[in-house]
C-alpha cells in the first residue's frame, strides 16, 4: 500500500505569491559560498543542506490523496483541488487503470473543487465509484456541478458513474478493507482506516479531537491503536484551537497528544491553514515533535504533509 499526496491545504487553495517565490530565491541566493558552486557534486549538496522551507514548498491544493492498495487498486481520499494534479499525473505515466473509487469524508467546497476537473472522468469505459456514509451522496455531488455553479452537469462524463451510499462498519476494495468512523466537524465528517496485510492508514481531516477520541472505548481502540499512518488534521495552533472552539478543525498539540495516547507509529500534520507559509509550517512540525518528546513518546515520527509525498506504511 502506497500513500501519495496529491492535496493538502485545508478551506481553500492557496497557491505560492510572486513575492514569496522572490523571498525564497534570495534567501536561498544569500547562503551561496563559492565553494558551493565549484562542482555538480558542491551544487547537488548545497542544495540538500537547505531547509525544506526553502528548497520547495508544502503546495497549495486542497484535499486529495491516492492510496494505491498492493493488488493495483487506486482509493482516492477527498475530491479538493489536488484531485486535477492525481488525473493529470494517470495520463502522463499511461496508468491502464480504469476504475477509481473516491471516499468522500464530507462535502464542503475544499473537498470537491477537483471533481470536474479529474481526467479519468472523461474517458469513455473509466468507471467512477463516489462513495460516503452521508446518505444523500450522490444528489449533493451532483448538484455542486452544475449552472450556476458549473457551466456543465455530469451528465456530460463520458465515464460512468456510480454512486455508493455506506452502510454498515466496513467495504472491501480487493484486498484491502476500508473502515469508516465519524467525527466532531460543522455538518459532520467521517474517518476513514485502510488496512491491508496488516498495515493501516487512517485518513482524518477535518476533525475537531475532543476528549471523546482519548476514551478507552472499543471503538476508538479498533479504530486508532497501533496504526502505522495517522493522516489528522492540525489546521491549528494551541493557542489558536481556544478561540475556534467549534470550528471542526485540530490543533497539532492535541494530534501529537492523540498518536502518542493511542500508539501511532507515525503522524502526518494535514489541512493546512491558509494564512501559514512554508516557514510557519514547517516550524510547527518542529515544535510538534518537541512536544512529542515532552509527552515521552521519542518513537512517533511526525512529518508535515507536502504534495507529492509518498509514503509506505
Amino acid at each position: 500500500m502506497k500513500v501519495t499526496f496529491w492535496g493538502v491545504r485545508g478551506s481553500l487553495p492557496n497557491p505560492l505569491s510572486p513575492d514569496q517565490v522572490r523571498s525564497k530565491i534570495a534567501a536561498v541566493v544569500q547562503r551561496i559560498r563559492p565553494s558551493d558552486l565549484e562542482s555538480a557534486r558542491t551544487r547537488e549538496l548545497f542544495l540538500s543542506g537547505l531547509p525544506p522551507a526553502l528548497f520547495g514548498t508544502v503546495g497549495g491544493n486542497t484535499t486529495c490523496l491516492e492510496v494505491r492498495t498492493d493488488d493495483g487498486n487506486i482509493i482516492i481520499l477527498d475530491g479538493g483541488t489536488g484531485l486535477r494534479d492525481l488525473g493529470v499525473s494517470l495520463e502522463k505515466k499511461r496508468d491502464p487503470l480504469r476504475e477509481f473509487s473516491l471516499f468522500f469524508t464530507h462535502f464542503h467546497w475544499d473537498h470537491l473543487q477537483g471533481i470536474p476537473f479529474f481526467g479519468p472522468a472523461w474517458v469513455k469505459g473509466n468507471l467512477l465509484v463516489f462513495a460516503s456514509p452521508f446518505p444523500s451522496v450522490e444528489r449533493i455531488i451532483r448538484e455542486q456541478m452544475k449552472p450556476p455553479y458549473f457551466p456543465v452537469t455530469m451528465d456530460a462524463m463520458p465515464a460512468t458513474l456510480r454512486f455508493v451510499y455506506l452502510r454498515g462498519e466496513s467495504v472491501r476494495i480487493g484486498g484491502a478493507e476500508v473502515r469508516w468512523k465519524r467525527m466532531n466537524h460543522p455538518g459532520g465528517s467521517f474517518a476513514y482506516k485502510i488496512t491491508e496485510n496488516n498495515k493501516s492508514v487512517i485518513f482524518a481531516t477535518d476533525s475537531e479531537v475532543t476528549d471523546r477520541e482519548f476514551q478507552q472505548r472499543e471503538e476508538n481502540r479498533s479504530f486508532f491503536e497501533a496504526a502505522d499512518i495517522l493522516i489528522l488534521d492540525s489546521q491549528y495552533t494551541l493557542e489558536e484551537s481556544f478561540t475556534k472552539f467549534d470550528y471542526g478543525h485540530t490543533s497539532y498539540t492535541m494530534a501529537v497528544n492523540l498518536a502518542v495516547e493511542w500508539k501511532v507509529k507515525m503522524l502526518v500534520l494535514f489541512h493546512h491553514e491558509p494564512r501559514y507559509d512554508d516557514r510557519k509550517l514547517f516550524g510547527i512540525r518542529r515544535s510538534a515533535q518537541w512536544h512529542g518528546e515532552q509527552l515521552g513518546s521519542r518513537g512517533l515520527e511526525i512529518l508535515t504533509a507536502q504534495e507529492g509525498l509518498e509514503l509506505t506504511p
